[in-house]
């Protein structure tokens, strides 16, 4: 990892800014568009390198991967559900309907759920059973109708049996075995296997998350999710191999992933780098961490506790931990982060599976206008509006100001042949 100085606090933000091929997206988004499961079994044969007959996961294959998982596993499946369900639960039994009445027109404003959502799971280096619990739970609990889940297969064609009874237990409805930005692609578009969604949420690499983007002018998506984003903001209290394990722990999701330290302390910095060297030779996925943070880790060196904090807003992380003498008192400053954890026993390890907490939250700065996945994501506010002829006298001349001075003339006239 190398270890920066910060002069520059904007610009230093900038230079960090990832960067994706639009154009190769472009092109995957649109084959999937012309050419529906074809063009969908072609990617996975070069990406995946599986010859798939049929993309949907079978009533079997998910009876079959019952058989596959320990107990351990399952009753750890279900803790993860059973804790962020209270989570989400707590969130939706808050969302009651508001109904305004005024000068004899009524407004009622009521939370409900979208009718379908496209859940992606990533797979490839990593199985993460963790992420279908993510984002079906809440959508579970929301009350959306169709759930469906893309996920990418292994080269033998089959999904993870942990996946797969992770999706079942906490509800999907249907499961295939696509991933990469073409899984997205479907999802938005609509193939003869994969059905068009309403929405398209969850975390991603960089070629899924540019295809989240790319097709948001046809589908609703949550936020970019991936990849992987880690700051801890630390002093000289700190223990720099709990910092270095940290670092490494979410290192090891990809290559493409970002994990940095913000310290004022030099004598930190150097500690973290050299604990860093010295446990990579011992670590499994090493080949992965190493390239993560030879590639995009860093450490920030700052002149002031203020200019580390500025920081922190300005990279808006997907993770921030705060391990420093006054944790608390630091985190009433933070605002943009994706997901603020607090104190030196709130690592993000722990965040991604049994807090409670989602661990789908937003990459690429939209930490900036929105915190983690929830049920929040599966419900939309519905509208009415009555009004009554008595309402609309009493706004007739306020509202001729106001179409005269738009120069839309036939809108008040609408209102007043009403009258």
């Amino acid at each position: 990892m190398r270890i920066i100085p910060v002069k520059n606090v904007r610009a230093f933000t900038k230079s960090a800014e990832q960067k994706y091929d639009k154009k190769l997206v472009e092109s995957i988004i649109a084959q999937v568009a012309k050419q529906g499961d074809s063009a969908l079994k072609k990617f996975e044969k070069k990406f995946s390198r599986a010859d798939l007959k049929t993309l949907q996961v079978s009533k079997k294959e998910i009876a079959d991967a019952y058989k596959a998982v320990t107990k351990d596993q399952l009753d750890a499946i279900i803790l993860a559900k059973t804790r962020l369900a209270k989570t989400e639960q707590a969130i939706k039994n808050q969302l009651k309907k508001i109904t305004i009445t005024s000068d004899g027109t009524k407004i009622a404003k009521s939370f409900v759920p979208i009718d379908s959502v496209g859940c992606y799971v990533p797979g490839g280096l990593a199985r993460y059973p963790s992420s279908a619990i993510m984002s079906v739970v809440p959508a579970k609990i929301a009350g959306v109708k169709k759930i469906i889940i893309t996920t990418p297969p292994d080269k033998q064609g089959k999904v993870s049996p942990l996946v797969l009874v992770a999706a079942d237990i906490c509800g999907a409805d249907m499961i295939f075995k696509v991933g990469g930005a073409h899984a997205i692609a479907a999802l938005a578009i609509g193939t003869r296997s994969i059905p068009q969604v309403d929405k398209i949420v969850g975390p991603g690499g960089v070629f899924v998350t540019a295809a989240k983007y790319l097709v948001s002018n046809m589908t609703s998506i949550d936020m970019l999710a991936g990849p992987t984003e880690l700051a801890i903001l630390a002093d000289n209290s700190s223990d720099p191999k709990l910092i270095a394990l940290d670092l490494i722990s979410q290192a090891e999701h990809s290559a493409d992933t970002r994990c940095c330290l913000i310290t004022t302390s030099k004598s930190l910095a150097k500690k973290v780098v050299s604990e860093v060297d010295r446990l990579l030779p011992t670590l499994k996925r090493r080949e992965i961490i190493k390239s993560s943070l030879q590639k995009n880790g860093f450490v920030a060196l700052c002149n002031k506790t203020s200019d580390a904090i500025s920081l922190a807003n300005n990279l808006a992380p997907e993770h921030l931990e705060i391990i420093t003498r006054n944790s608390d008192a630091i985190s009433k400053k933070i605002s943009t982060a994706g997901l603020v954890l607090i104190g030196k026993n709130t690592p993000s390890a722990a965040s991604d599976y049994l807090l409670g907490t989602n661990h789908i939250l937003p990459t690429n700065k939209f930490g900036r206008s929105r915190g983690s996945l929830s049920v929040l994501d599966y419900l939309k506010i519905q509208t009415t509006a009555e009004s009554s002829k008595q309402a609309l006298q009493k706004i007739r001349k306020p509202l001729k100001t106001l179409t005269d001075s738009e120069n839309l003339p036939n809108h008040y006239n609408a209102v007043r042949n009403r009258l």
